[in-house]
């Protein structure tokens, strides 16, 4: 478990070195254009929902970490060749080639956790990956910032470089660890990928958690860098260092607060803390409603929208230990590697979505915006209560488990259980 979560702060750490910067290297330094630059961050997107259907399969057939080896290779690949292109085409290939490795890369993570982790652990240890990632992408992107040089291509070469870089080293990392023995269908028939996705879609528990879960990323991840911080430049009149500052306390907030979070949501029931966030998430978007359209002084609009970004980070932190176990504990045994790569194409089509639906809403209709963002996080309220109605006692509440012999992993479930029963 030590060392997956040296590779996570490996492989965030390698990913801040370039993302802030991925724009500018597109556009500017390599002279192709805004039109280019857009379409690379289409093609991380399109990568990702192409290779995720197959991904579970494989780890459930393999195993996750020979995915995740095959993953990180793809990643270092693609990431060293896009320090080095110079066309639109050699860049656009190589954006696939990464995007394609960093998306197979969080299913295969969240497997190898769930292998190595009890009912009793599986919340830590995902809250551990969750702070580990945002301190990596901090840590990273600020290191590359005094290491870039608009002035000099060969500054963002040596970036891209760096990235490729810790992804072989994570290999190195990984390739001595011993996964402990977990059931695997690697007997299973070629064609039998079509009952697996049967079978999860007929696991209600897991259709109404990933519904979920697509309104929670496309209401919050899927706004950060697109329709909110649209919004904050022209209708709160926001600076770019002020946002900046935003984008800081959000990590901020994750960083300082996750552990004493952890302790207060490990004897919380999970649907419950997640009906928690959606609320938190209501009062961030009317602080951003108040920053933009409150009339107020410019240090207060520019303070209500920094404390936006701050109060998403603690529900961020109250997730991280809540959603990724449960989407483990609903799977069958064998299976979790299926059910991961389901839940992260999910994340991927919010993500995708969100920016092409936010970034305009939100520069042209700031109104309209927040109602519609504050809608939504209550509805992630709605959604959570009624996720819990369906939920076991001990997926809800997974400290029921402990010190009995309890399963907590299960199938598809035909009908209502309710969580007190």
């Amino acid at each position: 478990m030590r060392r997956i979560h040296v590779g996570n702060a490996l492989s965030a750490f390698g990913l801040g070195f370039t993302v802030p910067y991925l724009y500018v290297y597109v556009a500017q330094m390599r002279g192709l254009g805004a039109m280019t630059a857009g379409l690379v961050l289409a093609v991380f997107a399109v990568a990702a929902l192409i290779v995720l259907p197959f991904a579970g399969r494989a780890i459930v057939r393999r195993g996750p970490l020979p995915v995740l080896v095959a993953a990180l290779v793809t990643a270092a690949v693609g990431a060293l060749s896009l320090g080095l292109s110079g066309s639109a085409a050699s860049v656009l290939l190589s954006a696939a080639a990464l995007g394609a490795g960093q998306a197979v890369m969080q299913p295969a993570l969240a497997t190898m956790i769930v292998d190595c982790s009890s009912a009793d652990t599986r919340s830590r240890a995902f809250a551990m990956q969750f702070f580990l990632q945002n301190l990596g992408l901090g840590v990273g992107g600020l290191i590359g910032g005094h290491l870039v040089d608009t002035t000099r291509v060969s500054s963002f070469t040596l970036l891209f470089a760096i990235e490729a870089a810790m992804f072989l080293l994570l290999v190195g990392v990984l390739a001595t660890v011993r996964m402990p023995h977990s059931p695997r269908l690697a007997d299973a028939p070629a064609g039998s990928a079509k009952g697996s996705w049967k079978q999860l879609l007929g696991n209600r528990a897991m259709v109404q958690l990933s519904v979920l879960g697509f309104v929670i990323f496309f209401a919050c991840y899927g706004q950060f860098e697109s329709g909110l911080s649209a919004y904050g430049v022209e209708a709160a009149g926001i600076s770019t260092s002020a946002l900046g500052t935003a984008l800081a306390a959000n990590t901020l907030m994750i960083v300082v607060a996750q552990f004493a979070v952890l302790k207060f949501v490990e004897r919380r029931r999970r649907s419950r803390v997640i009906a928690a966030v959606g609320l938190i998430w209501a009062v961030a978007w009317l602080a951003a409603g108040y920053a933009g359209l409150g009339h107020g002084s410019q240090e207060m609009a520019t303070a209500a929208f920094v404390s936006t970004y701050a109060l998403f980070g603690l529900g961020e932190a109250m997730l991280s230990p809540t959603v990724a176990p449960l989407v483990a504990d609903l799977a069958p045994e064998g299976m979790a590697g299926q059910y991961n790569s389901a839940f992260a194409l999910v994340k991927q089509l919010a993500l995708a979505v969100g920016p092409a639906v936010g970034g305009p809403l939100g520069a042209s209709l700031p109104g309209p915006y927040i109602v519609t963002f504050l809608l939504f996080s209550l509805g992630i309220t709605v959604l959570a209560l009624w996720l819990g109605r369906r939920l076991t006692a001990v997926q809800d509440r997974p400290w029921l488990a402990r010190g009995t012999r309890v399963v907590t992993r299960g199938g598809a479930s035909t009908g209502p259980v309710r969580a007190d029963a």
